[in-house]
C-alpha cells in the first residue's frame, strides 16, 4: 500500500482524515505511543492492539546505540524485531542530541556527541541518520533537524532552522540515493517527512514551511520545536498559524506533544499526529489521566477509595482494579503498579483522539472540545 492522505470531514481546523501506510490505514487524529528503545515501556504488542492503538513511534539515536541499527536490519527491520504488525515511525534523534546539550557539538556538516551509554564519540549527519532509519525500516522517518530551547531568541532560531532546512535537502538526496543504489530486498517503501522549524516565531515557522514546500512534495511534515520550555499558548500560537500556510492534503505531525489538554487544543488547531512519553513516564511515577484532570495515585486520600482510576474508562486497569489497589502497588514499590499506569495513561490518549475523531465526523467537536476542556481543566486539586 502507497503512501495515501484522504481528508473526510473537518471542523473549523480540526479534520478527521485516513493516512495509509504499507502497514495500515492510521484514522486521525491519532496519539502514537512511543516505544524509544523498540518497546513501548512495561507494554506488550498485544496491549497496544487491545486498546486499538494504530501507530507507534521509535527512536533512531537510541536504537542506533542499542543493539544497534545494522543488527535490527539483519533481523528484517523494526518490524519484525518488536512484533508489531502496524506502522511505525522512526524519530531522527535530533531531539535526543539536544538534550545532550553539555556533550555535543553543532556545526554545519552535523553534531558531534558523546553517547550518553558509554561517553564513546560519535557522529551524527543528515547522511548518516538517513541510513540508520533505512536499516531501521519504519514506515515514516523524520529528517535530521537542529533542535533549540522554546525561548531562543530570533536569531538563534533562524539559524537553527535554516540549518534545518540545508539538512533537509541533504536528508533527500541520500534518502533518494538509498532507495535507488542500496535496496532492501523484500522491504516495503518509506516516508521522509520534513520538519518545520522556528521556535515561537511566526515569520521563521512561514518561512520554514514555505522552503520545505519549495524543496518538492512530501507525503507529510512534521512540526518540531515545541513544547520544548516555550509557555503554551505560544505553541498555540504557533499551531494556529502554520494551519494556514501547511499543505491541506497531508497529514501534520506535532511532535513530542502528549498532554491530554495539549492534544485537543491542537487537534482544534489542525493537527492530526502526536506522539509523546509523557504517559508511560508519568505513569511510572503515580501520575493518572482522567477526564477531570491529573491525579497523583500515591497521595492518601486513595487509600481505601473503591474507584478505578477514571470511572468512565475502559482500559484493562479501570475495569479490574481500584484505586486503593493501584496505590498499594506504588506504596510497596510493585512491578504491576508502573505497568497499570503506563497502560491506562496510554489508553486515556489512545482513545481521547478517537473520540475527538467521531466528534469531528458527526460535526460537534467544537461543543465536545469546548466541554472536555472545562471538565479537563474544572477539577480543585485536593487538600489532601
Amino acid at each position: 500500500m502507497s503512501f495515501t492522505f484522504t481528508l473526510e470531514r473537518t471542523v473549523g481546523a480540526a479534520r478527521a482524515a485516513r493516512f495509509a501506510t504499507p502497514h495500515g490505514v492510521v484514522e486521525s487524529p491519532a496519539f502514537m505511543a512511543v516505544g524509544t528503545l523498540a518497546t513501548v515501556k512495561a507494554l506488550d504488542p498485544d496491549d497496544l492492539r487491545a486498546m486499538d492503538a494504530q501507530m507507534i513511534l521509535a527512536n533512531a539515536y537510541h536504537l542506533h546505540l542499542r543493539p544497534g541499527d545494522e543488527l535490527v536490519r539483519d533481523l528484517g527491520g523494526l518490524h519484525a524485531f518488536m512484533q508489531w504488525d502496524g506502522p511505525i515511525l522512526t524519530d531522527s534523534g535530533g531531539f535526543q542530541v539536544f538534550s545532550l546539550a553539555t556533550l555535543r557539538t553543532v556545526d554545519e556538516d552535523g553534531v558531534e556527541f558523546r553517547s550518553h551509554l558509554d561517553g564513546s564519540r560519535r557522529r551524527f549527519t543528515p547522511e548518516g541518520v538517513m541510513r540508520i532509519e533505512r536499516n531501521l525500516g519504519a514506515d515514516v522517518i523524520m529528517q535530521f533537524d537542529h533542535v533549540i530551547p522554546g525561548q531562543s531568541e530570533p536569531a538563534v532560531a533562524r539559524d537553527a532552522s535554516e540549518r534545518s532546512l540545508r539538512w533537509l535537502a541533504r536528508c533527500r538526496a541520500e534518502f533518494e540515493r538509498l532507495i535507488a543504489d542500496e535496496p532492501l530486498p523484500g522491504r516495503h517503501p518509506q516516508a521522509l517527512f520534513p520538519i518545520v522549524q522556528g521556535g515561537i516565531h511566526t515569520g521563521l515557522r512561514r518561512e520554514a514551511a514555505a522552503a520545505i514546500r519549495d524543496q518538492g512534495d512530501w507525503k507529510g511534515v512534521g512540526i518540531g520545536g515545541l513544547s520544548v520550555g516555550e509557555a503554551k499558548p505560544d505553541m498555540y500560537r504557533i499551531l494556529e498559524d502554520l494551519h494556514e500556510v501547511l499543505p491541506a492534503d497531508r497529514p501534520r505531525y506535532l511532535m513530542g506533544v502528549g498532554f491530554p489538554e495539549d492534544l485537543v487544543e491542537g487537534v482544534r488547531r489542525g493537527v492530526d499526529l502526536f506522539d509523546c512519553v509523557a504517559p508511560t513516564r508519568m505513569g511510572r511515577n503515580g501520575a493518572v489521566f482522567t477526564r477531570d484532570g491529573r491525579l497523583n495515585i500515591k497521595r492518601a486520600e486513595f487509600r481505601a477509595s473503591t474507584q478505578p482510576l477514571d470511572p468512565e474508562c475502559t482500559c484493562a486497569a479501570c475495569t479490574r482494579f481500584t484505586r486503593a489497589y493501584v496505590r498499594h502497588l506504588f506504596l510497596a514499590d510493585e512491578i504491576l503498579g508502573l505497568r497499570l499506569l503506563s497502560l491506562h495513561n496510554v489508553h486515556f490518549l489512545v482513545t481521547l483522539m478517537r473520540d475527538a475523531r467521531s466528534a469531528i465526523l458527526d460535526g460537534s467537536f467544537e461543543r465536545w472540545s469546548t466541554d472536555w476542556l472545562l471538565r479537563y481543566h474544572s477539577r480543585t486539586a485536593p487538600t489532601v
